[in-house]
């Protein structure tokens, strides 16, 4: 049986509140489950304790028989320090849009085309200058 410690999914509409659970993966979202691990408000502020609470002794137990957190419960467990930081890779994350980008390439020509102005500009005097003489 696939265990799996996650969300599911309470409250009413535009007002979630989860709790936190053991279940089989095959299990509806908000289905049966084996055990009430904990609960989870993101109503309330991120520096709240109210906002997650955890039976880690619990949670731990389940962990030991092989369940697999989902991603969220994941990170909450980094949080509470019960797991190691895990590296997350997403290298889509930083990069701006294709307009931005084009805007940002305009803008190099721009200021590349300026600075050729600025150096035949500089260089253009000191040519005269030295016809003069």
């Amino acid at each position: 049986m696939a265990m799996k410690i996650r969300l599911a999914r309470g409250g009413t509409k535009k007002r979630p509140f989860y709790r936190i659970v053991a279940a089989d993966s095959r299990m509806p979202r908000d289905g049966r489950f084996i055990e009430k691990l904990g609960t989870y408000n993101p109503l309330l502020p991120k520096d709240s304790e109210e906002r997650v609470k955890m039976n880690m002794e619990r949670v731990e137990y389940w962990l030991g028989q092989g369940a697999q957190p989902t991603d969220r419960i994941a990170r909450m467990l980094e949080a509470a320090g019960a797991r190691p930081k895990a590296e997350r890779n997403n290298p889509n994350k930083g990069t701006p849009g294709k307009k931005a980008q084009e805007r940002a390439e305009e803008k190099a020509a721009k200021a590349e085309a300026a600075a050729e102005a600025a150096k035949e500009a500089a260089a253009a005097p000191a040519e005269e200058a030295a016809a003069e003489e």
